[in-house]
């Protein structure tokens, strides 16, 4: 292998993944700008919003303003694999795939009703990177060797009615493709970032010769992330069956909790897994490192005095009676307090995909001005809670689309971090 560790990115977004391994300049707000993580270069993307019309493939279009007009496939995953399985298109072989595979089956925000796991219609997506990673290994033995993705960490303990019957899928795919694993999840504000965002990050490399006990203390993600060692009590082990199809039909049938923690392991389907506790002593941002001056927010960000009260009840605490129209079925409704306004010496909390708009809305964040007025925040401000350039979406798309596109993304630092690990132990080989 050169060098140069060759990327694909899949699932690709606006290139988060992209800008964190390969880092990027922004001479107008230098404090944001980010070196490159190692030799990464990607060298093939894709992204596709269903249901595949021209409206929805915003965030495709940004990634080919900011990386090049041929720097992304705009078609379904499913259907470019199927051609090149076929031998109707070429795919680049690559040393490395990344993604952030669609999370919405397994994301608090939808009911338990609806999280129906890697069974749902974007769960299965997982099945595209396998399909993907065989692909690569059949046509060349050295081909991806590594392995990077993110989710939400419900993904541990997805779908409610067999827990931790998901992950284990993925790391039994994993395995049987020839991938030692690590995972851990990060919530970036406790690793110095300006915005609380909990996600899981799954690292695997093929044929790798990793001692497993060690793995787990000095591996990519604990150089990445430092955690306070775990005593050996503390550590669980749990053995991953080898066929995929087993570990869906037969993994922890019987168990209430998923026996999968915050950090863990895999080599050969043996896996250690332990609790995480944070060891991190550097430098920590904040919402307000992010906020424009006030004069230079439009008008329409600032919300009227008149509607104020419709936000706080939306933020407030509430106990109250509810009737279901279709059923007349009358229950008791209640939910806690949120921060209103939302505090710019803290990290902010998570960003959702429903942040754009004008609307009230109990998750948008709302801060107060030094007037004393309140705003929502504009989306210059959301690209840089993910660690992304000032204005990185600022490509055509609505407001409401450029939302969207940082609730569906990722904090550019943590891969950035993973890719400085990456390279670090690959130095040492």
């Amino acid at each position: 292998m050169t060098d140069q560790i060759k990327v694909a990115e899949l699932f690709a977004g606006v290139g988060g993944f992209r800008l964190g391994l390969e880092g990027y300049s922004d001479p107008s707000h230098p404090e944001f700008s980010l070196p490159a993580a190692g030799p990464f270069k990607t060298i093939w993307a894709n992204q596709w919003e269903p249901p595949g019309t021209q409206g929805r493939q915003f965030a495709a279009r940004c990634y080919a303003e900011r990386f090049g007009e041929n720097s992304v496939v705009n078609q379904d995953i499913a259907a470019v694999l199927d051609e090149a399985e076929a031998g109707k298109r070429e795919i680049p072989t690559v040393d490395m795939v990344v993604g952030g595979f669609p999370c919405q089956d397994y994301s608090v925000a939808r009911p338990l009703a609806q999280a129906h796991g890697i069974e749902g219609k974007k769960g299965v997506l997982w099945w595209e990177i396998y399909r993907f990673l065989k692909l690569q290994n059949d046509r060349d033995e050295n081909a991806c060797r590594y392995c990077l993705f993110e989710n939400v960490d419900r993904l541990l303990k997805s779908p409610a009615s067999q827990r931790g019957r998901d992950f284990a899928i993925i790391l039994s795919c994993l395995a049987e493709r020839g991938y030692s694993a690590e995972w851990r999840v990060v919530n970036s504000a406790e690793y110095g970032f300006s915005q609380r965002r909990k996600r899981i990050y799954i690292f695997a490399e093929r044929n790798a010769s990793w001692d497993l006990e060690m793995r787990l203390t000095d591996g990519v993600m604990s150089r990445a992330f430092p955690m306070v060692a775990p005593a050996e009590e503390e550590i669980r082990t749990i053995r991953i069956p080898a066929d995929p199809y087993d570990a869906s039909r037969s993994f922890n049938l019987v168990g209430k909790a998923s026996p999968f923690l915050d950090a863990g392991c895999m080599v050969g389907n043996r896996v250690l897994t332990c609790k995480v506790v944070e060891n991190y002593t550097g430098a920590r941002r904040t919402l307000g490192d992010v906020l424009i001056p006030d004069d230079e927010v439009p008008a329409e960000f600032f919300i009227d005095d008149s509607q104020l009260p419709r936000w706080e009840y939306l933020k407030g605490s509430k106990r109250e009676e509810r009737t279901n129209k279709k059923t007349g079925f009358t229950y008791t409704y209640s939910e806690g307090q949120m921060a209103f306004p939302d505090a710019t010496d803290k990290p902010s909390r998570t960003i959702l995909t429903g942040e754009g708009g004008r609307g009230a809305s109990r998750f948008k964040h709302v801060i107060q001005c030094i007037d004393g007025r309140y705003r929502r925040l504009v989306p210059d401000e959301l690209d840089q809670l993910q660690g992304f350039p000032r204005g990185w979406t600022n490509t055509g798309m609505t407001d409401g689309n450029r939302a969207f596109c940082m609730g569906n993304a990722l904090v550019v630092g943590v891969p950035h971090r993973i890719g400085k690990a990456i390279c670090e132990l690959r130095g040492k080989e």
